[in-house]
């Protein structure tokens, strides 16, 4: 008989395989032990890092200001890399904020890519102050408006830092790199009908964000003193005209407007706890180049020139709705008026050590006019019929009429608006051809001409519909139709 297969080397192989398996598993097991122990106590010094930072022991009431904004620096400085790239970022910030002129100021301007920040910061450095804007580029409306006016801000030495109002880390510290002298606050969720679709954006940015930065500027030394726009829309259903600042504005139309009331009354709790010195303006209607394309007079623009019907509103007993239009550059001058007359913050250390100025005023037109007559203006500059559909006026928060009495303002800083509507909208219209590259043609026939009486370069410069455009000649046969030249 044949002997069994010999199986002692078999049975061996696998027994050393086995052991092989066995002790990689092991230390494979314990690599990992190590590596989860290490990312473990990794994640606990972390945690309690930020705990230590953001939590810090209770300090007795006279220190607790000073040891929150100490916090709060500390943490800025460990993060400053979220918010640019360093050293480098930093000092665009001192640079742009750093004054050119005797006793000028530093000043951040919130809202900076806005319509009216942009414009104000414009004026401001072009007279020698220091300015830092800020903005977050949201998509309220089209954001590539907002790049373009931050490249114009850009090339007069302008630098917006990109961040929002909610952001305390950042406030905290921009204000530790650049001791800023005054904020012009324009940043805000605006519009009245869009409440209705997104209103906690409103409480977001109207309230909780000017409450945060109100808390960064209680706790800066030296304290700001504070510029704000509120808004013409707090007066809401009040019936007194022309509308002043001593009427009733406890009846807001719309939540845009009880968001800007709100402020107003935040702005009085700031100023008689902390010492803030704060200025209020209540805008009315301001419109002109580089306007928000939200407003109607953009949008009419844009529709008539696209030939699509636009919407003009009148009221419920069929009256024209009318507006206090308010140009842009005599806004500009009532801010810096504002700014120029704001007296200095009394407060240190987030404590009030003496009474500090209150102040509101409304910056309007005084000249009231009607939607309709807005239309007729466009349609002559623009040499174009619109296409108008004539609705009842929608109960979305819009009030029917405004009109604003400045005398407290011309008395305290000078404000006197100069631009009337069909001036102001001439220039809205120039600009707003330019910048969106529209050509209009126009057709113009001159007969009776002696040809031989033409001389020289038929390219000129002239007036249609009020505007200025380019155009050019063309000499023609009128038996023939055949051009002759050009």
């Amino acid at each position: 008989m044949a002997s069994p297969p010999d199986t002692s080397k078999t049975t061996k192989l696998e027994r050393y395989n086995t052991y092989i398996r066995k002790v990689n598993t092991s230390k494979l097991l314990a690599a990992s032990s190590k590596l989860l122990f290490r990312l473990t106590l990794l994640v606990a010094l972390v945690l309690i890092f930020f705990f230590t930072l953001n939590y810090p022991p209770l300090s007795d009431s006279t220190t607790a200001a000073a040891s929150n904004h100490r916090v709060l620096t500390t943490s800025h400085l460990l993060s400053s890399a979220f918010y640019g790239s360093g050293a480098s970022w930093e000092k665009q910030v001192r640079r742009s904020s750093t004054s050119r002129r005797p006793n000028g100021f530093s000043v951040l301007v919130t809202g900076a890519g806005g319509f009216v920040g942009t414009h104000c910061s414009l004026a401001l450095k072009k007279r020698g102050d220091g300015v830092v804007g800020l903005d977050n580029f949201n998509s309220y409306y089209d954001p590539s408006l907002k790049r373009a006016r931050q490249e114009v801000l850009k090339q007069h030495d302008i630098f917006i830092v990109e961040g929002d109002l909610n952001d305390g880390e950042l406030l905290a510290k921009l204000f530790d790199i650049a001791p800023f002298s005054h904020i012009l606050h324009l940043a805000a969720q605006a519009g009245v009908r869009y409440a209705m679709q997104n209103p906690q954006s409103y409480v977001k940015s109207n309230i909780a964000g000017f409450v945060n930065l109100l808390e960064i500027a209680k706790n800066a030394d030296p304290q700001p003193s504070i510029v704000w726009a509120s808004s013409s829309s707090v007066y809401g259903l009040n019936t007194e005209n022309p509308f002043s600042e001593s009427h009733r504005t406890d009846q807001p139309a719309s939540l845009y407007a009880a968001t800007k009331k709100a402020g107003e009354e935040i702005a009085h709790t700031y100023n008689h706890i902390y010492g803030l010195s704060i200025t209020g303006l209540r805008f009315f209607t301001v419109y002109g180049p580089w306007g928000r394309p939200d407003m109607a007079y953009f949008f009419f623009t844009k529709d008539i020139l696209q030939g699509k019907p636009i919407n003009v509103y009148q009221t419920h007993d069929e009256k024209e709705v009318a507006r206090d239009f308010t140009y842009i550059d005599d806004i500009v001058k009532g801010c810096l008026g504002a700014l120029d007359t704001a007296e200095k913050s009394t407060g240190k250390g987030g404590k009030k050590r003496g009474p500090a100025q209150l102040r509101i005023y409304n910056l309007g037109n005084t000249s009231p006019v009607s939607v309709g007559k807005l239309v007729s203006i466009l349609e002559s500059l623009l040499n174009v019929k619109a296409k108008k559909h004539v609705i009842k006026m929608p109960r979305n928060g819009d009030v029917p009429y405004t009109h604003a009495n400045v005398s407290l303002a011309f008395r305290d800083f000078g404000y006197k608006p100069t631009t009337d509507l069909s001036t102001g909208l001439r220039k809205f219209v120039k600009w707003y051809v330019g910048y969106y590259g529209i050509t209009p043609r126009f057709s113009i026939q001159i007969q009776s001409v002696n040809v031989s009486t033409l001389r020289g370069d038929l390219r000129s410069n002239i007036e249609v519909g009020s505007m200025d455009y380019d155009y050019e000649v063309y000499i023609v046969e009128e038996s023939t139709g055949k051009q002759l030249s050009k």
